[in-house]
């Protein structure tokens, strides 16, 4: 299903990524102390580099350091916001095609023992369904078995509404023994108002899922929006 973002407003209305207003508690940088912010700066200014890729649980890599977990449906931009988060323009590779992600690749942190871990995309409709359930069973394998696997950060696309397989997979979290927050991402192509009212619905989602953060980070790759906020919240691990 295709998503579908706001239409163009004509003058004097709203127009999208414009005066953006965010209504607490979603993450912003003020929310973080400036010391914090800086610790996340200097984190993603050292070098970030890819160094394995598994298809299957067997082949993970041994776990070392800690692992910060990024799942999303199959366009919801994660790609682009990795490259964002790492100042990178291809750290990892932006697609026409979704779904083009059939493994889990991991990318090491050299100012401190993070690895970032790019999960299969999920949903993409026209995926054949054995792939679908290859895609599900790595990820929820992983979920469950990673040892050092410490945060997963759920991407959901500000734009569109909630999918079935996003509750699928909010559901196999719950499941899984490890916490996770739900990041808004491409909040520059919705209007202010309604992106607040997007924030509230996730924030009154993440209330109903045990496993789940009651704070919320709201970015754009576009504009670097929360990309900060972002940085600091990983940054936090490397204590």
């Amino acid at each position: 299903m295709a998503d579908h973002a706001p239409g163009s407003g004509t003058a004097g209305e709203e127009t999208a990524g414009e005066d953006l207003i965010f209504a607490p508690p979603a993450f912003s940088p003020s929310a973080f102390s400036p010391e914090a912010l800086e610790s996340g700066r200097r984190l993603f200014a050292g070098s970030c580099e890819f160094f394995y890729a598994a298809q299957q649980l067997e082949t993970l890599p041994p776990p070392i350091g800690t692992e910060i977990a990024f799942a999303g449906r199959s366009n919801v931009g994660k790609s682009s916001l990795l490259n964002a988060l790492t100042g990178r323009k291809a750290l990892a590779r932006v697609s026409n095609q979704p779904g083009r992600t059939r493994q889990l690749n991991f990318f090491q942190l050299g100012a401190a023992p993070i690895v970032l871990v790019d999960m299969p995309g999920y949903g993409y409709a026209e995926a054949p369904k054995s792939i679908k359930r290859d895609w599900q069973g790595l990820m929820l394998d992983y979920l469950r078995g990673r040892p050092n696997l410490r945060r997963v950060l759920l991407l959901l696309d500000a734009r569109v509404e909630l999918k079935n397989a996003d509750q699928t997979v909010l559901e196999l979290l719950d499941q899984s023994a490890v916490a996770y927050q739900l990041v808004l991402t491409k909040a520059d192509s919705v209007r202010p108002s309604a992106l607040t009212k997007k924030q509230a619905e996730i924030r009154a989602l993440a209330a109903e899922h045990p496993a789940a953060l009651n704070t919320i980070i709201t970015t754009s790759s576009q504009t670097g929006l929360g990309i900060d906020a972002l940085r600091a919240n990983i940054a936090s691990f490397a204590k």
